[in-house]
This record gives structure tokens, C-alpha cells and sequence, in this order.
């Protein structure tokens, strides 16, 4: 059958029009309103502590006038191009096969935008690199060697982001922890097995941080970093910044970047470059972001529920508690797993209003905090915990006690 090219016009022309009387005929379904908030008499700006030492930056960006995306990029680059903060860009902590591999995420509220990467190498600012996508493609996500390349065709200058200290910290896992991977049944399988408490607990530790030192003095850690470096390896950090911000029109913005999981599957994304799990920002309504075990936070959505739960009128802290409460009924079965789970939100409503929540509150001497400044200067504060105490975090260590976390509230 001969279908020209006067045919194809009229079947489209036809198409078009039955479609926009069916949408016409539609009853247009009631909008989720949000609640009436004002802007705020000055600009607010949040983030992760690891942000702190740049949010003076990013605040004179919102002061001046300038667009809040830009304000929150002057402050998660900080990091990104510090060679030691090993949770984001240069210096980065590896893969397992020792190569550091970055995400990130931007979303911009006066345009409703959005970019996004994952499983970027070679590149140390992700999150401009996000950002590019989000201006310059009509996507909104670029992942591995794609993205790789796009940003090199935008300017972005090759860099081994892998320092000497990651390196070595590598090595340190590698010869002494490297059975102890992400390979395996995960956290939330019913073939988990809890690792065994059985013998002397402080002997056992004694003796793995005695031979992990001398190993580390052979492979040449500097000794005022040898303790850092184990604890990074009996402790795999998940580091992460999240920075949002409001300005007094209203407009808002929120950007995240990682490194991701030390030691990960090479090609690993967790939450971070995930619009809605790792940073989400409603114009209407307001911006969150997250840092901690990203598979957990993908499951529930976390960015995008806690701005839900705003739009109905929840208050920062309620929103943000509430998700962290649906990762806890993800584990009622098995409820002692959530001392290996970890997970902080950075959550900022379009009034200026914050909050910053967390699964675990930390030890007393070091408990969970994040940094704010509101207009009265930058200033960390505490989180406000689900559950008191420290997280285990991964991998799951012999020795170590599995209390059910209602036990600990």
C-alpha cells in the first residue's frame, strides 16, 4: 500500500485534532495545591557540613542577586575541587578497581530545568558538568563515557582525580579488607547473614588495627593519617554534599554531587544523580537532598516525598522524619539491619524555613550536624535523630552488637 507524503499530513492532521478533543473532553484532575508561603525576608541557604567553609561564597552569590543555582554550585564545587575531602571530585576515594567514579544531580525552580550525570570519570566538577546537561542537551541525563565525552566537548579539562592518599587508602583495603566488599547477598536480601559475634571483641579489634597499622607504615601512609585511613577502610565513608537554597523572591534551587561508596562495583550510581532521590526542588513548594546510603534513599524516593510532604502542609522536620520512618518499615522484619543504614536529608521549604534529619544521631562527641546560613552568618547545627546512637555502617563487622533500633530511641 502507497501511503504519500500528502497522506501522512492528512492522518497526522486528522491524529492531532481527535487528540485535542479528547484531551478537551477530559475532566482535568484537581491539583495537589501547596500550601501559601511567602518567600523569606532574606535569602537562606543549607547544606551538608562538609559545605560550611563555602557558604559565605554562596551566600553573597543570593545577596547580590545573583541566580540560586549559581549560589548553590559556589558552594558544592568547594569540595569538589578540594584534593583532600575524599567524599566528592579531586581525590575522590575509588572503586574497587581503583578509579574514582563521580555523580550528580542540579535542579533549577524559576525554570523547572534539570541535569544530571553518573559514572563520570576524568572530570572533577560533576555537578557544573550536571549542570551543562540541564542548559546545553535536551536531556536530562548523561551517564559513563557519554557523559564523559559530552564534557569534554564542553570544556571541561581532563583530570586524574585520583590523588596519592586515595590511592593508598585503596591499597590499605585491598590487602586487608577486599573480601569484605560490595559483591554478595545486600542489606535488604533475605540471604543476609549478620557476621559472627562469637570470641573476644576487643582482642579481635586489637589485633585487626595492629596489623592493618604496620601494613599501612609498609605501603607508606603518612603516620598522622594511618587511623583516618583505617577507619576508612573498616568504614567505607558515603560522602556526599547537598546544598539548597532560597532567595527573597522565592526562587529556589538544589544540586548534589559524590564520589559514591568507597570501594563500589565499578558503574555503581546510587542516589545522587537520581532527580527525586538524591536532590529534588519544587519552585511551588520547596528543595531537599540527601547523603547516606544511596540504595535506601532510591527505594523510597527520598528528595521528591519529603517536597510532597510539604505540599500538604507538613513542616520541614515532619516531611524529612517521615521518610526516614519509611526506610525503617522497609526493615520491620529484620529491624537490627538499620544499624548499618545511614541517612541524612538537608531540607529547605520555600518560606525559608529547614530542617536537617538523620537515621542515627551519632555519638555524643560527635553528633550529626549540617550547615545553614539564614541571613545571621553560617553556622552548623545538629540533626534531629530517628534513632540516638551510631550507625555501624558497612561492612558488616564481627563483634559489633545488633540491638533493635526501637531499643535505642
Amino acid at each position: 500500500m502507497k501511503f504519500s507524503r500528502r497522506d501522512f499530513i492528512a492522518t497526522t492532521a486528522i491524529g492531532s485534532a481527535s487528540l485535542a478533543l479528547d484531551l478537551q473532553g477530559q475532566t482535568k484532575p484537581a491539583a495537589s495545591a501547596a500550601p501559601s508561603v511567602h518567600p523569606p525576608k532574606k535569602p537562606v541557604i543549607i547544606c551538608a557540613a562538609n559545605g560550611y567553609n563555602y557558604l559565605e561564597r554562596g551566600y553573597g552569590v543570593l545577596s547580590g542577586g545573583g541566580d540560586t543555582l549559581d549560589a548553590v554550585m559556589q558552594v558544592i564545587t568547594g569540595p569538589e575541587d578540594d584534593p583532600n575531602d575524599d567524599s566528592v571530585g579531586l581525590g575522590g576515594l575509588p572503586n574497587e578497581d581503583c578509579v574514582v567514579e563521580l555523580d550528580a544531580c542540579c535542579m533549577h525552580g524559576p525554570t523547572r530545568m534539570a541535569g544530571s550525570v553518573a559514572g563520570v570519570r576524568d572530570i572533577k566538577n560533576v555537578s557544573l558538568l550536571a549542570k551543562t546537561v540541564m542548559e546545553h542537551t535536551g536531556h536530562v541525563m548523561l551517564v559513563g563515557e557519554g557523559a564523559q565525552k559530552f564534557g569534554f566537548m564542553m570544556g571541561f579539562p581532563k583530570e586524574n582525580l585520583l590523588t596519592e592518599r586515595s590511592r593508598k587508602t585503596w591499597q590499605l583495603w585491598r590487602e586487608s579488607m577486599s573480601n569484605d566488599d560490595w559483591w554478595g547477598p545486600g542489606l535488604a536480601s533475605p540471604k543476609f547473614k549478620f557476621p559472627d559475634t562469637a570470641g573476644n571483641v576487643s582482642e579481635y579489634y586489637d589485633e585487626r588495627i595492629k596489623r592493618m597499622e604496620k601494613l599501612a607504615e609498609r605501603i607508606g601512609i603518612e603516620p598522622e593519617f594511618r587511623m583516618a585511613a583505617i577507619e576508612r577502610v573498616l568504614n567505607p565513608p558515603s560522602g556526599t554534599i547537598h546544598c539548597s537554597a532560597v532567595n527573597e523572591k522565592g526562587e529556589m534551587s538544589g544540586a548534589t554531587t559524590t564520589s559514591g561508596l568507597a570501594w563500589k562495583l565499578a558503574g555503581r550510581a546510587g542516589d545522587s544523580p537520581i532527580i527525586g532521590a538524591g536532590s529534588y526542588t519544587d519552585q511551588d513548594v520547596g528543595s531537599a537532598g540527601a547523603t547516606g546510603n544511596g540504595e535506601e534513599n532510591i527505594k523510597v524516593c527520598g528528595a521528591h516525598t519529603i517536597v510532597e510532604n510539604m505540599r500538604r502542609g507538613m513542616s520541614p522536620q515532619e516531611a524529612g522524619m517521615d521518610v526516614l520512618k519509611r526506610i525503617a518499615r522497609n526493615y520491620e522484619g529484620h529491624p537490627e539491619k538499620l544499624q548499618y543504614v545511614d541517612m541524612s536529608y538537608y531540607i529547605l521549604r520555600k518560606d525559608g524555613a529547614y530542617a536537617g534529619v538523620c537515621m542515627w544521631s551519632g555519638p555524643p562527641e560527635h553528633l550529626r550536624r549540617f550547615a545553614v546560613n539564614d541571613g545571621n552568618g553560617k553556622r552548623y547545627e545538629n540533626a534531629v535523630a530517628l534513632y540516638q546512637g551510631q550507625s555501624l555502617g558497612w561492612p558488616p563487622m564481627p563483634g559489633r552488637k545488633h540491638l533493635a533500633p526501637e531499643q535505642k530511641k
